[in-house]
């Protein structure tokens, strides 16, 4: 803690230096002038709250809310100074409201830690004192040699020192990391690949020299006095999977938050819905309101006092202590007591009614069956609730590629060798337009040039092979050959690769001329690079030839050829492969040369055509989410044919759109002006482009044609573009029906969001993906979704919401968002009306009694009203209500539209509630005084009408006409929404006889005993409610009325179209047991738990 302590005010920095010395195995010199060095620990914290500053921080954050923050001040006001109302009416609600969010709040933290605990306290093996010991993972330190085993994550960022395998090399997966289940291959340092036992590391002396930050990686491993550099393929990051070896070794070189996983990640900030922000200018606005009554009343009352015909009555008379005071002081006072007697009109239970109302509804998305995946049985997840209505508002989707819109499995689907199109059946090429039946049970001939071609994909690859036994041993290499039962598992580099290995090992045994067994000698591998786009081997046959057979990668497309050479001809290309290998100067130069030398005069041989599977319903979703103005943008690391192929294959690119290329901008000179000026010149001429621009467009329709954009960018470009055109390269993006980001940095799709979320129009913007790569977005984003992949829990742990695949996205916004919104809008909106009916009278009364002061409710009324007498049925409103049926807002999308922008609670719709609230309070006020208060014999007993019942029958009226209100607003009507209105009423008429009827010894005052009962028997009171309520409510039925029938919305068109007779929805089901949810999953559609929990029924 001092430490912390000490490094928060700048007294102990972590790090001194811009690099850090890393010692293997801590084995520090003997100097005694060294101070090592401190690095962070290896934990990884997810959580926003710890247990020692919950309480201080979750405070402040709540009071950072206008209403939390000015309620505190009316209580503390009430405390200084003497008021017309308790304190208790101020603090108890307060204290409810701050209470009940930091229970929510805490438990939701509470979940992160809890996923943070298991990622933090997996086991992992150290070496330590010369043996290796097990520990948790947050208990590695900088420096420790690390033991990883086949299928096990990497817990640190390793520097590799050595494998199982004699060449010291590993194979890994990235999964987790960036969706790509492509097998890489990392390597040890000649130094290093030796020690592999615990032993031999123990007694390794060697210093890793590498800078502060993980991002950019410059590394030197210092063995005695040899320096050798590293690089990329000998850092294994945190997160990656260890697969095809059985063990390794490394040293830890970033822990925690300072590995490269962990730096990738954005720090994370408080998100805040559209509707909070509306929320606190509303708040604004009513405070604004409230200062003016009160202003308004103190001028008033001083007013009154000036003129001499109003004498003080007698009782009122004040001492001279009083007379003699300051009359600032004074003013400031009354000014004060007014504000107290009229504080209600800003809704403090409104907050914990939103927090409330979204935890509450934030477990329909676990519930909804439609949200379960059940190969992988999993359930929708909500990691954030506080961003339910945000779902409703989404202007942009930011999605990744792979892993999100795709499986990532590539699958070969066909080929064309020697100009003749084949397609698989049954494990056998056949010819297109053949069936496997027309074989008639023969197997095939095949041609020397079919049999090259297939000889070819078989070669030429870089795929490793993996046996392994039944059991937990390796197996033996030779046994699947010898006929022995083993498990063989492919790992490649490149998912095409994989997938066309894995398919000519399915033909050999149709064909009868196809040997078995043949011997290949692998001479050299021409690995793949960006600018070839082409990997090639050279391979010696069995007859001596030399053999290669280089493919040319394209849009999942792989085009296959080979070349001979005579012995003479290899012994040149060796010299020159050899020489380009090992020069010190220019090598990359030197190699492209020789590469380009080799790969010419080539044989054409066939072509293949592999397959990245899409996710299902992918297409469908990503139109639906255009159907409803949802612009979608993809943001992958892939490189730009297989990003274009996929976008075009998933529907984001129509192959009716221009598409516009920035793309290999690599000089500052290239990207600087000329390109700014086609920019304009795009922008001046509706997206065309130009000769010689920046852009390359591809035209993909008829030239008459109605012209769409479609934008790609990668990024190199985009960073180069961002340089000072930020402004004008957005117009550019907003402007295309579709945008691809490829080649892109995780940081670098964090920065495309931040960029459209912070322009002008400030959209809602939503991220997606499924990798640690992901992370940045997702939480820069409004609203970040995790996709629950095959591997790693990164993007989930750190998104606001979690789904198993894409196609979920479509119900989530359609359907969850649009109900959310509706809700929470109305809520709020209601919760203002409401406060407004509630406090308007108390101003009006002041008219009546000369702006004494007196408050026109007792102060239980006053504290009860929000928090039981009105609270239930907006909260069961705001969680039931369907103004539109599920099936219906999923068939058509465009209803997504009539609420988006925040259309429910712009500021019209804001003054016709607050007006309507303004209206209704003035018939309270004036019609029970018109109604009631001449009648002198009120009672039957008769006594005069006095100021308690009078102040009674105003809230009475109000409670009946408030949620009668809420009642005319409801379109779904479930057993609880019967219950909680009509119970409300119930609930306010018992409890005012209880609370009338009996002395309470505790009280001050009995004001209100008797009152309520001589209320409810006179015969005028009853008239005057039934009057005032019919009043207010008779021209919201008539509106409701016209509206529906001759001016429908699009909506409300919807609900009638959907509804069967008598306007009877079908109903939904009640959520399954854990236990029932695989048994319901497979029942039919009618009887599965759906978006909302209940039964109801349909109004118009």
């Amino acid at each position: 803690m001092l430490r912390w302590i000490r490094q928060q005010l700048g007294f102990d920095p972590p790090h001194q230096s811009d690099t850090r010395t890393v010692y293997i195995a801590n084995r520090f010199p003997q100097h005694g002038h060294y101070v090592p060095q401190r690095f962070a620990d290896n934990r990884i914290i997810s959580s926003k709250y710890t247990i020692w500053n919950f309480v201080p921080k979750n405070l402040f954050e709540q009071f950072r809310r206008i209403a939390n923050f000015y309620f505190l001040i009316i209580f503390l006001v009430q405390l200084m100074i003497d008021t017309p109302t308790s304190p208790v009416t101020s603090g108890l609600p307060l204290f409810f409201v701050i209470t009940v969010t930091a229970i929510k709040q805490g438990y939701e933290d509470w979940l992160r830690h809890k996923a943070d605990n298991e990622v933090n306290g997996a086991p992992v093996f150290v070496v330590r004192s010369g043996s290796l010991v097990q520990t948790r993972s947050k208990n590695i330190r900088v420096g420790d040699i690390v033991r990883v085993a086949k299928d096990e994550t990497f817990p640190v960022d390793l520097v590799l020192l050595s494998s199982d395998r004699i060449e010291g090399t590993c194979h890994i997966t990235t999964t987790s990391l960036d969706g790509e289940t492509n097998l890489k291959t990392h390597y040890s340092v000649p130094e290093t690949l030796v020690s592999r036992s615990v032993s031999r590391l123990e007694s390794l002396h060697a210093v890793v020299e590498c800078q502060q930050e993980a991002l950019l990686l410059h590394c030197l491993l210092i063995y005695h006095f040899l320096i050798r550099p590293l690089g990329p393929e000998n850092l294994l990051l945190r997160g990656a999977r260890l697969k095809n070896t059985k063990e390794i070794f490394g040293v830890a070189v970033y822990t925690g938050m300072e590995s490269k996983m962990a730096l990738n990640y954005k720090c994370k900030s408080q998100k805040r819905s559209a509707v909070e922000k509306s929320m606190n200018t509303f708040l604004l606005i009513y405070l604004g309101i409230l200062l003016f009554e009160a202003v308004l009343s103190t001028i008033l009352k001083y007013a009154w006092q000036a003129e001499n015909k109003w004498d003080e009555p007698f009782y009122n008379q004040k001492t001279e202590q009083e007379r003699n005071s300051s009359q600032i002081l004074k003013f400031i006072s009354d000014f004060l007591a007014f504000l107290v007697l009229y504080n209600f009109i800003i809704p403090i239970s409104l907050y914990v009614t939103v927090e409330m109302q979204k935890f509450l509804g934030s477990f329909f998305i676990g519930w909804d069956l439609d949200l379960y995946h059940e190969e992988s049985n999993q359930m929708a997840q909500v990691n954030t609730s506080d961003l339910n209505e945000e779902l409703g508002q989404v202007e942009y989707v930011f999605t990744d590629k792979t892993g999100t819109l795709t499986e990532n499995e590539m699958l070969f689907r066909e080929c064309s060798i020697n100009g003749v199109k084949y397609q698989e059946i049954n494990g056998k090429l056949v010819p297109e337009g053949m069936t496997d039946d027309s074989l008639d049970g023969s197997s095939p001939r095949l041609s020397c040039e079919e049999l090259l071609f297939l000889k070819a994909v078989s070669l030429c690859h870089t795929v490793q092979i993996s046996y392994e036994q039944p059991g937990d041993g390796p197996g033996d290499p030779f046994s699947h050959a010898n006929g022995f039962s083993s498990q063989m598992e492919y790992y490649a580099s490149s998912p095409d690769e994989k997938a066309l290995v894995e398919a000519t090992k399915r033909y050999p045994g149709g064909y009868t001329d196809l040997p078995l067994f043949h011997r290949y000698k692998l001479l050299h591998i021409l690995e793949f690079d960006a600018n070839r786009r082409r990997m090639s081997v050279i391979l010696q046959t069995p007859s001596g030839s030399l053999l290669i057979p280089p493919p040319q990668k394209g849009l999942r497309t792989l085009v296959v050829a080979c070349r001979h050479f005579s012995a003479e001809e290899y012994v040149e290309v060796d010299r020159l492969l050899h020489e380009a290998c090992t020069a010190l100067q220019q090598r990359e130069e030197r190699l492209a040369e020789v590469f380009s030398f080799i790969e010419k005069d080539l044989e054409l041989l066939g072509a293949t055509a592999v397959e990245d599977k899409l996710q299902e319903k992918v297409q469908e979703t990503i139109e639906a989410l255009r159907l409803a103005g949802i612009k979608v943008w993809v943001l992958t690391g892939d490189k730009h044919e297989t990003a274009v192929s996929v976008s075009l294959s998933c529907g984001h690119f129509h192959r009716t759109m221009n598409i516009l290329e920035l793309v290999q901008q690599k000089s500052d000179n290239e990207c600087a002006e000329q390109p700014l000026q086609d920019l304009e010149m795009l922008l001046t001429e509706p997206l065309l482009g130009c000769p010689g621009c920046v852009f390359r467009v591809v035209v993909m329709l008829h030239p008459d044609h109605v012209i769409q954009h479609g934008l790609v960018v990668d990024g190199a470009s985009l960073s180069l573009a961002l340089r000072g055109h930020e402004k004008l390269f957005m117009e550019v993006c907003k402007n295309c029906s579709a945008v691809l980001c490829c080649r892109m940095a995780p940081l670098q799709k964090a920065k495309v969001v931040r960029l459209l979320k912070t322009s002008p129009e400030k959209p809602i913007t939503l991220a997606i993906g499924d990798g640690a790569n992901d992370v940045s977005m997702i939480q820069e984003a409004h609203v970040g979704i995790g996709i629950m992949g095959k591997e790693g829990r990164q993007a989930v742990r750190n998104s606001d919401y979690a789904i198993a695949r894409f196609k979920f996205l479509s119900k989530l916004l359609l359907v969850h968002g649009h109900f959310y919104y509706i809700r929470i809008a109305t809520l709020v909106q209601y919760f203002f009306y409401k406060n407004v009916c509630f406090i308007t009278p108390q101003f009006l009364y002041q008219f009546v009694c000369l702006f004494s002061q007196q408050t026109l409710y007792d102060s239980v009324y006053l504290t009860l009203y929000n928090i039981c007498f009105t609270s239930l049925p907006i909260l069961i409103y705001s969680l039931f209500e369907q103004l539109v049926h599920p099936h219906v807002l999923q068939s058509k999308p465009a209803l997504y539209r009539d609420i988006s922008r925040n259309s429910l609670l712009s500021f019209k719709t804001f003054l016709y509630w607050t007006l309507l609230g303004f209206c209704h309070a003035f018939v309270f006020f004036f019609g029970s005084y018109i109604l009631m208060g001449e009648d002198t014999s009120l009672m039957g007993n008769g006594q005069m009408f006095g100021n308690w019942t009078f102040g009674t029958l105003v809230f009475t009226v109000m409670v009946i006409t408030v949620t009668l209100k809420l009642a005319l607003e409801t379109h779904f009507w479930t057993w609880m929404n019967h219950f909680v209105t009509w119970g409300s009423i119930a609930f306010y008429f018992i409890f005012s006889l209880f609370y009338g009827g009996i002395i309470w010894p505790f009280l001050h005052t009995q004001d209100m005993y008797f009152v309520f009962v001589q209320l409810l028997s006179s015969g005028s009171a009853w008239f005057a409610i039934v009057i005032i309520i019919t009043t207010c409510l008779f021209p919201d039925i008539i509106k409701k009325v016209f509206y529906r029938h001759l001016q429908p919305t699009s909506t409300q068109k919807s609900q009638v179209g959907y509804l069967g007779p008598g306007g009877v929805c079908l109903p939904t089901r009640h959520p399954p047991s854990k236990v029932a949810v695989n048994k319901l999953h497979s029942a039919e559609t009618g009887n599965a738990w759906r978006s909302h929990p209940q039964h109801g029924t349909f109004t118009q």
